[in-house]
């Protein structure tokens, strides 16, 4: 174990925090922050054990079957989730990023344990680049009524179950004017550590939910009047660019599948319509997210 791994926890004042400077403007600065400040200097500290082993396959927190956390990762991220429903409870961080972070730690009272980088990488398994992290307990799902609610453009995923794929998608959904997510059967965590960190931390704002009856509950979007749009590569389906403007008044939900298989044939028959985008020859699809991604800002451009 190396050197830093022994010693001890030690409280420190808040307004001592974000910098070394005596000057008046960083005492004004400092006095912002109200989250309690700890410096770790013991990588076995238990008080870090919501960041232990992030990469390890059966102890990582960010499982459901364990403690179900959530977990930011960088400067934006962490700042994202402070924005959110998702309430953080402890952060691991270096004092640069802490510096980085000092205009929105008033918005939580939860620990901030300031750790070096080498500290850091013991208890999480790994040098973190990014040097800062959060965790946040799971809060109550939502569910696809309340999603839908004031929803005007929804993504419903089906057997979307790779996790850079689903934070990609919740990232162009924040970024082109979807409301929400809707996920049908197989599709991974969205609040695994990687989907959150690909998305940027749009995961924890874009509000999402289960469908609990699936594709049963695609007539639950027919009758709150949602338009299906299914996506596929089957030639025989409208263009995107002509399927689009047609929907621009109406609400539409945007259907995409699995890489590969795509969309059941039982979703596929549910939908009003079905809608590819045109390829180059030789090339049958694109990727699910960029697909997604094109989908979302045609919609974007015709239907707001």
């Amino acid at each position: 174990m190396a050197a830093a791994a022994v010693g001890r926890a030690r409280p420190r004042p808040a307004q001592d925090a974000a910098d070394g400077s005596r000057s008046d403007a960083g005492h004004r600065q400092r006095r912002h922050v109200s989250v309690q400040l700890v410096v770790v200097d013991d990588p076995a500290d238990p008080r870090l054990d919501d960041f232990r082993d992030l990469n390890s396959i059966d102890r990582r927190p960010d499982l459901p079957s364990g403690k179900g956390l959530v977990i930011a990762e960088g400067v934006l991220v962490v700042q994202r989730m402070l924005a959110s429903r998702f309430v953080a409870r402890a952060f691991l961080g270096t004092e640069r990023r802490l510096g980085e972070l000092t205009a929105d730690l008033h918005r939580t009272d939860a620990p901030f344990y300031i750790a070096s980088p080498e500290v850091m990488a013991e208890v999480i398994g790994f040098h973190l680049n990014r040097g800062v992290l959060a965790a946040a307990p799971r809060p109550r799902e939502l569910s696809v009524t309340e999603v839908l609610e004031h929803a005007r453009t929804v993504a419903v995923l089906e057997g979307v179950n790779d996790h850079e794929n689903l934070g990609s998608i919740f990232r162009n959904a924040a970024g082109l004017s979807v409301d929400a997510v809707v996920f049908g059967s197989g599709c991974a965590d969205p609040l695994y550590r990687r989907a959150v960190r690909v998305s940027m931390g749009h995961a924890l704002l874009v509000p999402y939910a289960w469908a609990s009856e699936w594709p049963r509950d695609l007539d639950m979007l027919q009758d709150k009047d949602f338009r299906l749009l299914a996506m596929t590569p089957n030639p025989a389906a409208s263009s995107l660019a002509e399927a689009m403007p047609a929907l621009a008044d109406q609400r539409v939900a945007i259907l995409v599948g699995a890489e590969g298989p795509g969309l059941t044939e039982r979703a596929m028959r549910a939908c009003d319509v079905r809608v590819r985008i045109p390829m180059s020859r030789g090339t049958d699809s694109l990727n699910v997210a960029t697909a997604a991604a094109l989908t979302f800002y045609e919609r974007s451009r015709t239907g707001h």
